[in-house]
């Protein structure tokens, strides 16, 4: 029998409405469902008065069929990959040089990292992709890619100072003693262990620098939303729709991928303080020692006697 610590176990009467709660709430979001279905799915009339059909109708789904959209979204995949991959490798170094720079030994260094990296924090990532356009007059994709690698790299950094502070005093006490300068200390003691203790936080920035990929569209990135636009314009509004969908799946299945490492990466990494490993010796303690009868003064004296 289980004994609850931190709160009472539920009585009938919290069962009961639970359960009432529950079943109201699995209907709610059936018919959101079902009125969302039968909303796309109604006829629609345009500007000029005709009739549409639905958005589920067969002849808003016929360029499924039709090998260039696939081609296109392939591109527009893969462009979007590769800005993210390059972002994310430059976003993780500039993350570890805002991290080394708030965690100087030098107040001059500290303050300027924190100017910086707090301008490079208070701007929007749509607009400092755009700002990396105009003022470095950089391509479509370098723009994209040093606007969310500057921003994330912001996030990444103050991520990992939170890990270096995080650890304990005698981690950083431990270099001095054995002869390591504050920066070797740095590196090779304090910065391997907040690494992997946030990693999953920056495997989680990652994914939503994936998702942030989109914004390159403000300086014609050919990206999988821009992708979603061209190919609006070039097959026509009715197939929007359409469009929206197989761009949503490709999303979905990219993020999804990416959270999954995410959560891999946070079970694989971390402390694992009261874990025993299967071939792990069992410890003294109470189920582990016998108990041991001492002789006390009166057997004592009379085994002298005999």
């Amino acid at each position: 029998m289980s004994l609850s610590v931190l709160y009472d176990a539920p009585g009938p009467r919290t069962k009961r409405w639970s359960l009432i709660a529950s079943t109201v709430g699995v209907i709610l979001i059936v018919a959101f469902f079902v009125w969302m279905y039968l909303t796309l799915a109604a006829p629609r009339v345009n500007a000029n008065g005709a009739e549409l059909p639905g958005m589920f109708d067969p002849s808003r789904w016929d360029i499924v069929a039709n090998g260039d959209l696939w081609l296109s979204f392939g591109l527009g995949t893969l462009a979007t990959l590769q800005m993210a991959a390059a972002a994310a490798i430059l976003a993780i170094a500039i993350g570890i040089l805002f991290s080394f720079g708030r965690s100087s030994q030098f107040a001059w260094v500290r303050a300027i990292t924190g100017v910086v990296l707090e301008f490079v924090r208070g701007i929007p990532v749509l607009l400092m992709i755009f700002f990396v356009f105009l003022v470095f007059t950089a391509g479509s994709y370098w723009s994209g890619v040093i606007g969310l690698a500057l921003y994330n790299g912001a996030i990444i950094g103050e991520a990992l100072r939170a890990g270096v502070k995080s650890l304990p005093r005698g981690q950083r006490e431990a270099g001095f003693s054995i002869g390591l300068s504050p920066v070797r200390t740095w590196a090779l003691i304090e910065f391997p262990q907040a690494f992997r203790q946030m990693l999953p936080i920056i495997l989680a920035q990652l994914v939503v620098l994936l998702k942030d990929t989109s914004l390159a569209f403000i300086v014609s990135y050919p990206e999988l939303s821009r992708t979603i636009s061209n190919n609006r314009n070039f097959f026509g509004s009715r197939y929007m729709f359409t469009l929206f969908v197989i761009g949503l799946a490709i999303y979905l299945v990219l993020n999804l991928t990416m959270s999954w490492i995410a959560r891999f990466a946070a079970r694989r990494s971390g402390p694992r303080f009261g874990r025993a490993l299967p071939n792990t010796p069992k410890q003294p303690g109470a189920d582990g020692t016998r108990a041991i009868t001492l002789p006390t003064r009166k057997d004592g004296l009379a085994d002298a006697l005999h």
